[in-house]
């Protein structure tokens, strides 16, 4: 059972991590993960059986529909995962693709919409795309209705997918580099970006270049992100994985409209004009899943912290960032494959109930798939 300490007490164990010269505001944690967590919690099992879940959506009657990777909707419904799918979407599921990321219209309770990330093939390729469902009054089925961003680069690896909507009422699309790192860079490519757009799908009014989708640039693979205030969102990004002689270093970024991260340009703790520094850098390779501002009440010593699901390293990762933006605490949580840990963590998000839910990718060829297959569990204080 961990125990509690203050982020102080916490922070006196970043004495093991640099502060890289040249960008000072940029904490390099030079070896391991960080320190071990400290806050009691108990993990309670939601659902199991799935295959790769990689999306949470929380329904206002209290259901929760889940992405699998392979092309299935499932619906967990009063506490328990309900067998028919309620979805089922032709997509490629080599590598990183399939069907990701999904976001409930902010207007849900009246139009029953919600909003896929997924790759498919179209006209000899693989591309990924944003469409619009409709889901129906029991909850049991949904209907597809059109695509609303499409053509988004794909890949084998690197392909993005998180969407989620923003308090401003649009819909922000995180993409991969789909392996051209020069793409992160190019404003007319989709790939290696966080897309702004309207629920219709067009460029959202006020993003930084008008007409274009693009609101941050020079991203490699991000599937976690969440905003601090209403102008500022905290980003996680996967580092390099042999791209230029380069690896590791997977990074944790503060970031407003129009700003650069830098990649493929800059890495590392590296300060560069026009470039936004990481907060955070993992010198040994992590990566990052899914990752959520927590807010609610059900840990109360998590509040205000971003918890992002790890992926290769097998642990939740937590971080709390001070006033002026920099990383005052950092800690790991669930290190390790079950049963200590729960091994891959690939989504992690707030529940309406306040609890931290979290899915597993065991599943998904780079982990060891157990007999329950991959699971969906809730995070509530110990």
């Amino acid at each position: 059972m961990h125990r509690f300490i203050t982020f102080a007490a916490a922070a006196l164990s970043l004495a093991s991590c640099s502060r890289a010269a040249d960008a000072p505001g940029c904490l390099l944690v030079p070896s391991g993960y960080g320190p071990e967590g400290q806050v009691p919690i108990r993990v309670e099992r939601v659902a199991s059986g799935l295959e790769v879940p990689w999306g949470l959506a929380f329904l206002p009657d209290g259901d929760v529909l889940v992405t699998e990777r392979p092309g299935r909707v499932r619906l967990i419904h009063g506490g328990r995962l309900l067998g028919a799918p309620v979805a089922s979407v032709p997509v490629t599921a080599r590598g990183e693709g399939g069907l990701l990321g999904i976001a409930l219209d902010p207007r849900f309770a009246e139009n029953r919409r919600f909003y896929m990330y997924f790759t498919r093939a179209k006209d000899g390729r693989d591309v990924n795309g944003v469409a619009r469902f409709t889901l129906a009054a029991d909850g049991r089925s949904a209907r597809q209705d059109r695509f609303i961003l499409d053509d988004i680069p794909a890949a084998r690896f690197h392909d993005g997918g998180r969407i989620r909507f923003g308090p401003d009422g649009m819909l922000y699309v995180a993409t991969g580099d789909a392996r051209e790192p020069p793409s992160a860079q190019d404003p007319r490519s989709t790939g290696g970006k966080l897309l702004r757009i309207t629920p219709g799908g067009a460029p959202a009014p006020g993003n930084p270049t008008p007409g274009s989708p693009v609101f941050l640039s020079g991203l490699r693979n991000t599937e976690a992100f969440d905003w601090l205030d209403a102008r500022t969102l905290i980003v996680a990004d996967h580092g390099p994985s042999g791209e230029m002689g380069r690896s590791g270093h997977d990074e944790v970024s503060v970031a407003r409209a129009g700003d650069d991260l830098g990649w493929p340009d800059v890495w590392r703790c590296e300060a560069a004009r026009g470039r936004v520094a990481p907060a955070l850098v993992f010198r040994e390779a992590v990566p990052p899943g899914g990752g959520s501002m927590y807010r609610g009440d059900a840990i109360p010593a998590w509040r205000g912290s971003f918890l992002i699901g790890i992926l290769g390293s097998r642990h939740l990762h937590r971080v709390a960032l001070g006033a002026d933006g920099r990383v005052a605490a950092h800690e790991v949580y669930l290190a390790g494959d079950p049963p200590k840990g729960l091994g891959r963590l690939r989504e992690v998000v707030q529940g309406p109930d306040g609890a931290l839910w979290v899915t597993t990718s065991n599943c998904d060829g780079r982990g060891t798939c157990p007999a329950e297959k991959d699971v969906v569990v809730r995070i509530v204080g110990g």
